[in-house]
C-alpha cells in the first residue's frame, strides 16, 4: 500500500474549559480553523491531544465532535498505541473506524521491549488492524527507540503500515529511513523544527503541533519543501522558527495552548500532571504573533 498521508497534517489539541471539561465548541472551532487554511489531514487522540488523561468516553466524545465538524472534507486519523499489546487490539476492535483513514500507533513505552518485541507488537497490531498504520517513534517519551532496521522491516512485512511518524529529532535517523525505504512508504516528520528539512530529503510532510494554529503558512512551507523549492521554503521556515521553539520551551501541548488562547481558539487549561504556560512564555508568544500577524 502507497502511504495517503501527505503535506500537514496536524496533531490536535483537546481544549478544555477552565472547569476541566472538554471544550466541543472550541474544538470544533480548531477543526474548522485547519479546514479552511490548508491542513491536509489530522490526527486526534496524540500526545498533544493528552490522550493519556482523556477517559474513554471523552475519546468518544471527540471523535464525534471532529467527524461532524470535518463532515468528510479532510482524512482523519486516530491515536490507538500503548504498551499493552493486547489492550491496543482490543480498543482497534471495539472501534467503528470506518470513519478513519488510518490509525497513529506509538512505540510501546515504559517497558523498554528489544527491537524484535516492538516488531512482534506491531506485527499483532497490524494483523488485527482493518485500516492503514502509521507508526510513531518518539524515543523521548518512550524511553527506546524504534531503529531504522526495526521500522523498514515492518515496512516491507505488512502492507498495511504505510508510514512513519519519526520523531526522535535526529537526522541521521530521518536520512537513514530515507534512503533505504521500500517505495511507497511514507517518512512523516514528528519533529516541527525539522520538517522542512524532511520535506526537502523526500519525506512525506509532518504531523505537526504548530500547525494547527499557523496553518496557513506553515502547510505552505511544507508544500514548498515537497516541491523542492528550498528558497521559498525557508523564508517561511526563519519565520516560524521562533514560535515552533517557543511551544516546545515548557511542556507540550501547553506552549500551543497558549499560543491558540492568544488566537482566541481555545483557553489554555491542560490537565495534571501538566501545567499551564507561565506568563514569560504567554507574553513572548503574545509578542512574536503581534509581530507575525503584522
Amino acid at each position: 500500500m502507497k502511504n495517503p498521508f501527505l503535506g500537514t497534517g496536524i496533531a490536535i489539541v483537546t481544549p478544555f474549559t477552565k472547569d476541566g471539561n472538554v471544550d466541543h465548541k472550541a474544538l470544533a472551532n480548531i477543526v474548522e480553523h485547519n479546514i479552511t487554511n490548508g491542513t491536509n489531514y489530522i490526527v486526534i487522540s496524540g500526545t498533544t491531544g493528552e490522550s493519556v488523561t482523556i477517559t474513554g468516553q471523552e475519546k468518544q466524545d471527540i471523535i464525534a465532535t471532529i467527524a461532524n465538524t470535518n463532515k468528510g472534507r479532510l482524512p482523519l486519523v486516530l491515536g490507538i498505541g500503548g504498551n499493552n499489546t493486547a489492550n491496543v487490539i482490543n480498543e482497534i476492535n471495539n472501534t467503528d473506524l470506518s470513519q478513519f483513514a488510518g490509525i497513529l500507533s506509538v512505540s510501546p513505552y515504559y517497558s523498554k521491549p528489544t527491537q524484535d518485541g516492538i516488531y512482534q507488537h506491531f506485527k499483532a497490531i497490524s494483523l488485527a488492524c482493518p485500516v492503514s498504520i502509521i507508526l510513531y517513534n518518539v524515543p523521548g517519551r518512550t524511553a527506546s527507540n524504534m531503529t531504522p532496521e526495526t521500522i523498514l522491516r515492518l515496512a516491507k512485512d505488512f502492507k498495511n503500515i504505510v508510514a512513519v511518524k519519526e520523531a526522535g529529532n535526529n537526522v541521521s535517523q530521518y536520512l537513514n529511513l530515507l534512503k533505504n525505504k521500500p517505495e511507497g512508504f511514507g517518512v512523516i516528520s514528528g519533529d516541527d523544527d525539522l520538517a522542512l528539512t524532511v520535506a526537502l530529503a523526500g519525506g512525506d510532510g509532518v504531523i505537526s503541533v504548530i500547525g494547527q494554529a499557523l496553518p496557513k503558512a506553515f502547510s505552505k512551507m511544507i508544500a514548498l519543501g515537497m516541491a523542492g523549492d528550498a528558497k521559498q521554503a525557508y523564508k517561511l521556515h526563519f519565520e516560524l522558527m521562533e514560535i515552533t521553539s517557543l511551544i516546545f520551551s515548557e511542556n507540550n501541548p501547553a506552549g500551543i495552548k497558549a499560543v491558540l488562547q492568544a488566537l482566541n481558539l481555545c483557553n489554555d487549561t491542560v490537565r495534571l500532571p501538566l501545567v499551564e504556560a507561565t506568563d514569560g512564555l504567554k507574553q513572548k508568544i503574545k509578542d512574536y504573533l503581534l509581530n507575525f500577524n503584522s
